[in-house]
């Protein structure tokens, strides 16, 4: 009898081990068919309006930078000039405080894995992965040693505040208040909302992303730097509404002769590795996507009223796809051309809804 029972209880155990290496198994998969930018964004919250990132280990292979924890502020700010001039910083929420970030924080853009910044009407977080070899306990006596209050339970908020951040260097951005770690992910969190940050973390890996945005997201590929936008966001942050009346009116013209122009659902503008930038429209069905496949792409080939001359002389239409309810422009930038800077801020005729 004890023998059976051994067995049974044997083949539960076995069984139980089999669905936990199953569960381990499909999220190995998942991540091994997922992108960096697709695994950042599952961090965002539900309530993510514009996605801001940046693949720091990737932009400091392009650029040929080589710095760790022992780098001097001068080692770091040379770094992000490099970048800055190939278009690859203008998405991050930390580039002013990265020389203070890298001096007393533990953390900066020239040690972290990446970078995501999200924003909405609620909230706005910073979300940084760390490398390989980085600890959140060491990142957490540095926060101590600048003055942050260390939180009553692990999964809580390193409290500095508005009043702490001048005292530890110049130029820190208010999303620096507050602090966060989560050790099982490798991840810091920072915002200057103590409360909104609380939130994010109670809910962290959620993946409640719309399926537009996460849409968007994953047809970027493996960027550099990207903004991505729901689709409200997207149309009020880059409308031609922006623009002076002289301006909308030639918009006006220019959207009438390009045709049909559908709202977006969401939208994502990004810097490939190879240096050109892909931007991704998604529509509300197959039909809009091909429609607007002709019109956005006859528009990003005109000219540009609110930023003034025409697209053109900023980039060349390479190619345009609708595949599914998505469009894709793959432009080439011109030499000397932000592009990305550009079109991450309104008015963008071509993006306009």
């Amino acid at each position: 009898m004890h023998k059976r029972l051994a067995i049974v209880v044997a083949a539960v155990v076995g069984l139980a081990l089999l669905a936990a290496l199953a569960v381990v198994g499909v999220g190995w998969w998942r991540d091994r068919d997922t992108t960096a930018f697709e695994q950042a964004a599952s961090y965002a919250p539900a309530d993510a309006e514009r996605l801001s990132w940046t693949d720091w280990a990737a932009v400091r292979e392009r650029t040929g930078a080589r710095l760790g924890a022992d780098s001097s502020a001068d080692e770091v700010q040379s770094f992000l000039d490099r970048a800055f001039d190939r278009d690859l910083t203008s998405t991050s929420a930390l580039v002013q405080s990265a020389p203070v970030l890298q001096s007393s924080f533990g953390f900066s853009p020239a040690s972290v894995d990446w970078e995501l910044f999200s924003q909405s009407t609620q909230g706005a977080v910073v979300i940084l992965k760390l490398s390989d070899g980085s600890r959140t306990d060491e990142i957490g006596d540095d926060l101590a040693a600048v003055g942050f209050t260390r939180p009553s339970k692990d999964q809580g908020v390193w409290v500095g505040g508005e009043s702490l951040l001048p005292g530890i260097g110049d130029d820190l951005t208010p999303e620096l208040q507050y602090v966060a770690l989560d050790a099982d992910a490798g991840l810091v969190l920072t915002s200057d909302r103590a409360g909104y940050l609380q939130q994010v973390l109670d809910g962290l890996g959620d993946d409640d992303l719309s399926a537009p945005l996460r849409s968007v997201v994953r047809a970027s590929g493996e960027p550099l730097s990207a903004a991505a936008y729901d689709g409200d966001r997207a149309c009020s942050a880059l409308a031609m509404s922006q623009a002076d009346a002289d301006d909308r009116a030639t918009a006006d013209r220019l959207v009438e002769e390009a045709g049909t122009v559908d709202p977006l659902r969401a939208l994502a503008m990004s810097v490939q590795p190879g240096g050109g930038v892909r931007v991704v429209m998604a529509f509300a069905d197959d039909d809009q996507a091909r429609t607007n496949a002709t019109s956005r792409a006859a528009l990003a080939a005109g000219p540009a009223p609110g930023q003034g001359g025409d697209f053109g002389d900023r980039f060349a239409v390479r190619s345009t796809t609708a595949d599914g309810d998505l469009v894709r422009l793959d432009l080439e930038p011109r030499a000397g051309a932000y592009v990305l800077s550009d079109l991450s801020s309104g008015p963008v005729l071509f993006a306009t809804c």
